[in-house]
This record gives C-alpha cells, sequence and structure tokens, in this order.
C-alpha cells in the first residue's frame, strides 16, 4: 500500500518540472508519516521517463496505456481510479496544471473523495490533513482541513524546491492496462502557445519593478540595469494592469512562477500574491521607500529609499552610467 502518490506529469516525452516540486514534498510526508511514496506515471511507452524518477521514491509505476502518446483525461482517470481503489493511498498529489484542473475533480467525482486544489503548502497534524491555499482573488490565505482517505490534492507550480530531491534505490513495476473505450476526446493536434518575447521563467537574474518605479518612462533605467547583470526585466501584477509592460513579464500567482538565481524587486511593496511567484529565487534584493513594506520579510537583503536614486547608484558600481 502506497502513503502518498504522485501523477507524474509529462509533455512530448519530458517530465515536468512540477512533478519533481511533487515527489519532493512527498518525501517529507513520506518520511514524516512512515510510510511509503509510489510515482504513477501514464502512457503509450513510460518505461523510460519512469527511470528518470524512480531514484527518488519507493516505488514507480510504469503503466502502458496503448494508443496513449499524449495526456487525454479519460484513460488516466480510469487508470488512476483502479490504482488508487487497489492501493488505497492515504494522499493523492496531482499538478494543478491544465491537465491536473481537467483530470482531478472527475477523479474525486467518480470516487467521491475529498478534492483540495490549488495547494501550496500542506500536511499531517495530529492526523488530520491540512492545506492552505488562496482564496478571493489570492486576497485571503485559508487553511483547509480533510477527513477520511485518500485525500486528493492539486498543488501549485513553484510550491517545493525539488533540489532538496533525495536519491535512493526506488523499485519499478510495470504494468500494461486497457481502459474501456474512451470515445468522447480525441487529441488531434498539440499546437504549442506563441513563445513570448522574453521568458521570465527561464531567466537567472530577474529586475522586477513595481508601482514604486514612478511610470513608464522609469522601466528603461531598471532595463539597463538587468542588462549590466544579464538579465531580464519583470513585473508585478499593478505595472500589467497600468499597461507599463505586458502580461508575459508578470510576476506573482496570476502571473508566472519564477526561481531565478538573483530576484532584484524595485518599487514592489511585496503582496502575498507577488510572494507567492518569486519566494524560490536563490538570492532576493528589495529597494523600497516603505520600511514596513511585505517584501522585506522576504528579502536576504533590502535597502531603504526611493527606487530612482538607489539604482544609478547600483549602477555606477556596476561600472554602467545612467542612460
Amino acid at each position: 500500500m502506497a502513503g502518498i502518490m504522485v501523477l507524474v506529469e509529462h509533455r512530448q516525452g519530458e517530465i515536468r518540472e512540477i512533478s519533481f516540486e511533487m515527489l519532493r514534498k512527498g518525501q517529507e510526508l513520506s518520511e514524516l508519516l512512515g510510510e511509503e511514496l509510489e510515482a504513477v506515471l501514464i502512457g503509450e511507452d513510460p518505461s523510460r521517463m519512469a527511470e528518470s524518477v524512480r531514484p527518488y521514491c519507493h516505488r514507480t509505476l510504469a503503466v502502458k496505456v496503448e494508443g496513449l502518446g499524449e495526456f487525454n483525461s479519460e484513460p488516466y482517470q480510469q487508470v488512476l481510479a483502479e490504482l488508487i481503489r487497489g492501493r488505497s493511498p492515504r494522499l493523492v498529489l496531482i499538478g494543478h496544471t491544465a491537465q491536473g484542473m481537467e483530470l482531478a475533480p472527475s477523479l474525486a467525482t467518480e470516487l467521491d473523495l475529498p478534492l483540495l486544489t490549488d495547494c501550496y503548502d500542506f500536511g499531517f497534524r495530529e492526523g488530520t490533513f491540512w492545506a492552505h491555499r488562496q482564496m478571493y482573488g489570492g486576497k485571503l490565505s485559508a487553511e483547509i482541513k480533510a477527513q477520511g482517505t485518500p485525500v486528493l490534492v492539486t498543488v501549485r507550480s513553484g510550491s517545493f524546491d525539488p533540489k532538496g530531491l533525495k536519491e535512493g534505490r526506488g523499485e519499478m513495476e510495470e504494468m500494461t492496462l486497457e481502459p474501456k473505450p474512451f470515445p468522447y476526446k480525441k487529441l488531434l493536434e498539440l499546437v504549442e502557445a506563441p513563445r513570448a518575447e522574453v521568458d521570465i521563467t527561464q531567466a537567472e537574474v530577474l529586475v522586477s519593478v513595481g508601482r514604486g518605479i514612478g511610470g513608464p518612462e522609469n522601466i528603461p533605467l531598471a532595463e539597463q540595469l538587468a542588462k549590466a547583470l544579464g538579465g531580464v526585466v519583470s513585473c508585478s501584477r499593478p505595472v500589467v494592469d497600468k499597461g507599463w509592460l505586458p502580461k508575459e513579464r508578470q510576476v506573482g500567482t496570476s502571473g508566472k512562477t519564477v526561481k531565478p538565481k538573483l530576484y532584484i524587486a524595485l518599487g514592489i511593496s511585496g503582496a502575498f500574491q507577488h510572494i507567492a511567484g518569486m519566494k524560490g529565487a536563490g538570492l532576493i534584493i528589495a529597494v523600497n521607500k516603505d520600511p514596513k513594506a511585505p517584501i522585506f520579510n522576504v528579502a536576504h537583503y533590502g535597502i531603504v529609499g526611493d527606487v530612482l536614486q538607489v539604482v544609478p547608484v547600483l549602477l555606477e558600481k556596476l561600472g554602467q552610467r545612467r542612460k
């Protein structure tokens, strides 16, 4: 019997980052509960990909389904329902992604199980499962409890750091299942979204601007700092709302989750929604006029001052002249 079951998400033959994040949290709970961690990988030829997650759990189930080259929620639901009924895990983790949001509700309905969605932290306290998630557009953080087992949870991307994964000698179990016909959906073509001019999720250095930058006329100052550091400019939601920068540059719960090596927050107060999207950065430096700004609670280094006065000094130290 598996204590913690993690659905490994993959796309076009590559395992998605959210899978390793869930395995990291799964390892923590597995040690706490003294129960096994089990990964489930479903597809037409899952064995190769399953090898890359096998060291991180007690057991990896590579479930082969003929004709299932890419994700389809119907066969996935049939396979998972059978595994959950047969193995009775205490907790099932699914990524809060486009795939997970399509799959988890119908799976929970079929099995009549509690479902907690978009959770950024969770665990067990005195035998009761608890989870933290945002409500009312991120204005409130709520703690929710669930009784009974199994509990289904969809996990927000970027909530856990996969760098802490521990390696071991996990077992591999290969299975072939033939789910009932699934006639309602058929994948015709996978169309990639147009690539943005800049992918802030891949940047190692981000200089992020908020309302404290003053106006769009001052954004070139942040761009100059970003260029000097070999990074790119990102922003908080108010900057996007004002039309100063495009949506693709937004960091936060309604934008993108980023994990750069260096994150410089210029004139960003640090609302919970923004912090949730950048707290995984290796080094956080904040500049804000308000000494009580929440951003300083997560920053490793902070400067209380006017962005328009501080950045030119930083550029001078970097051997740059303000343009």
